[in-house]
């Protein structure tokens, strides 16, 4: 189950969360080559550009805080990525303006850096991805939009439907998960850098409790009950047809 789309437009072009997207799609097809040879090639790339936590103990190659959030492991891990920052971006930038939601999805990449840092500071696994940023956006978004609607699909076998969610219920269930596999997984092992995902769903929440105050924290709520403020974007029914068993 994972979300497709928002029922909340944002009311202005949103042009950084695209440029996001694009550079993040630019800059993995320029190094995807030296992912189809042998480890040798790519071991020297990542060793300059990705995220090493013992290195920034150690006040080494700390330009990688932000370069290792537009590095990617593969197709999917990308496609992931791309998605929720296409879901959830535009509405942050719509709210704080182009310049500040640049700053602002920076500062949570670092962040979620830190905070795999925090978890394992001796590792020497290199740590890539857009998704401790895209995890600020989407603290951002519970704070701004608990009850927008997020419409999610749902895939059993077979068995395809979409239907829409509030967002306090995708993006909660979305942090109970990496806060119980952070807790649970050997980060020494490497894989999923999840206490990256919490450091930066943590940091985007926090960063916009002041933007809210000022909007009128509760009131700002209570103006349009936790839903975008403005009319909300209207889908038709699900067409995905279910597939039944060959008889």
């Amino acid at each position: 189950m994972f979300p497709i789309r928002d029922h909340n437009p944002s009311e202005r072009t949103p042009y950084v969360t695209y440029a996001l997207i694009v550079a993040n799609i630019v800059i993995f097809l320029s190094y995807w080559p030296l992912q189809t040879n042998d480890a040798s090639t790519l071991g020297p790339f990542w060793d300059a550009w990705a995220m090493r936590p013992f290195e920034i103990v150690q006040g080494i190659d700390l330009h990688t805080l932000v370069t290792s959030m537009f590095l990617h492991g593969g197709w999917m891990h990308l496609a992931g990525n791309m998605l929720f920052l296409y879901i959830f971006g535009d509405n942050l930038e719509d709210q704080l303006g182009h310049f500040w939601f640049l700053a602002f999805y920076l500062v949570c990449g670092v962040v979620a850096d830190l905070g795999q840092l925090a978890a394992d500071p001796s590792s020497t696994i290199p740590n890539v991805g857009a998704s401790g940023a895209i995890a600020g956006i989407m603290g951002g978004y519970l704070l701004l939009f608990p009850k927008a609607k997020v419409d999610v699909i749902l895939i059993v076998i077979v068995f395809f439907k979409i239907f829409p969610i509030p967002a306090w219920i995708v993006l909660g269930v979305w942090m109970g998960l990496q806060l119980f596999s952070g807790a649970t997984a050997d980060v020494s092992a490497g894989g999923v850098a999840y206490w990256a995902h919490a450091g930066g769903f943590v940091a985007g929440l926090v960063l916009l409790i002041p933007f809210w105050l000022r909007q009128g924290g509760q009131e700002f709520w209570r103006r349009s009950e936790g839903h975008p403020p403005h009319p909300e974007a209207r889908y038709s029914p699900s067409t995905i047809p279910v597939v039944g068993r060959r008889k």
